[in-house]
C-alpha cells in the first residue's frame, strides 16, 4: 500500500489512459481508508469514491494547462 501513485500529466506521463486514472484513484482511496480491499458491507462506499476520484481526476487533467506542453486529459 505504499506504493507511489504516478504523475499523469506531461511532460512525466505523455499517454495517460482511463485505466491508468482509475489506478491512481484506487491507490489514493486504499490510502485514505486503510483498506486494500473493504469488507463486504463497505464495498459499495469504497466503488463510489474510486469513480468520484477517478471523475475528478479526469477533469483535473483535461482542465490543467502545462506550460510549453501541448494539454492531453485522459485517452477515451
Amino acid at each position: 500500500m505504499c506504493r507511489s501513485i504516478k504523475t499523469l500529466r506531461p511532460p512525466f506521463t505523455d499517454v495517460v489512459s482511463e485505466e491508468d486514472v482509475r489506478a491512481a484513484a484506487l491507490q489514493y482511496v486504499r490510502k485514505i481508508s486503510g483498506f486494500r480491499a473493504p469488507a463486504a458491507h463497505n464495498a459499495e462506499a469504497f466503488e463510489r469514491a474510486v469513480a468520484a476520484v477517478t471523475e475528478a481526476t479526469a477533469d483535473l487533467l483535461g482542465s490543467i494547462q502545462v506550460r510549453g506542453a501541448a494539454t492531453r486529459g485522459p485517452a477515451a
